[in-house]
């Protein structure tokens, strides 16, 4: 299926590794130019020069914390008018609520809501004046299913999730879509790091508890990023046009609800 995104382009926040990386191949393929984002400038690079040689698509490549107003003039000055924006951004790391401190919070506040809303708010006004648009967040399957120790990170995603199902009925009419993506467990390095928080506090080694993990999932296996990304490409496609303020779970059937 041609998803005729040929010629457009992208920023794609924290592409660098893990998802974003999946959605940055994706839409690559697809024929978008695209603005890669990390903090780590080597993986960023080692990224850039996959897609370019793969695809052989316009690439530039932003070294920056997206969480700062730095980073975002940074990503917005490299595509000042993108027509995809997909937000993502490292979430706090697993810990005991009550050792989440006020800054801790505010933090991950900033870094899993206010942040994406900040990108929100500076793209969306050019999308609805060219007639195209489409933002994706990538969220956490977490936001439906809590996971202890990931109490700040599935809060604030919770609070980006339903500020934005408002937002998007408010440009549905100019072909600008705003969706989500709830990845469950998928191979990047933060399951890897919530599944050696979560063995650890149960006392079980790391492999036997992952192997328990993998059992839970109906599809029997953990995603990988790849198949991620291509679910971000299809809703950024413009076939996608009448999706919008949804949330796509994508969890081997893991969430057990029929709806």
């Amino acid at each position: 299926m041609d998803l005729g995104l040929t010629g457009k382009k992208a920023i794609i926040c924290a592409s660098s590794r893990g998802l974003g990386r999946g959605c940055a191949l994706a839409l690559a393929e697809e024929g978008v130019d695209v603005v890669l984002n990390g903090r780590d400038p080597e993986p960023l690079a080692a990224t850039a020069r996959e897609i370019r040689d793969r695809f052989g698509v316009q690439v530039t490549e932003v070294a920056a914390d997206v969480s700062t107003r730095e980073g975002q003039q940074a990503l917005l000055a490299a595509c000042p008018n993108p027509d995809i924006l997909v937000n993502n951004n490292g979430g706090p790391p697993s810990r005991d609520f009550r050792k989440l401190d006020r800054q801790a919070m505010l933090d991950g506040v900033t870094q899993n809501m206010v942040t994406p809303l900040e990108l929100v708010q500076a793209v969306i006004d050019g999308m609805a004046e060219r007639g195209f648009g489409r933002i994706v967040n990538i969220t956490s399957l977490s936001i439906y299913m809590p996971i202890p120790g990931l109490d700040l990170s599935s809060g604030a995603r919770a609070g980006l999730t339903a500020f934005l199902a408002g937002v998007a009925k408010t440009v549905a009419n100019r072909n600008v879509t705003i969706n989500g993506l709830l990845p469950g467990k998928f191979d990047t390095d933060r399951i890897r790091s919530t599944t050696q928080f979560a063995a650890d506090k149960a006392g079980v080694p790391l492999e036997e508890f992952a192997e328990r993990q993998r059992r839970e999932i109906p599809a029997g296996r953990i995603g990988t990023p790849e198949e991620f990304g291509k679910a971000c490409a299809f809703l950024c496609s413009e076939h996608a046009g009448y999706i919008t303020g949804r949330n796509m779970i994508l969890d081997g059937g893991l969430y057990p609800s029929a709806f």
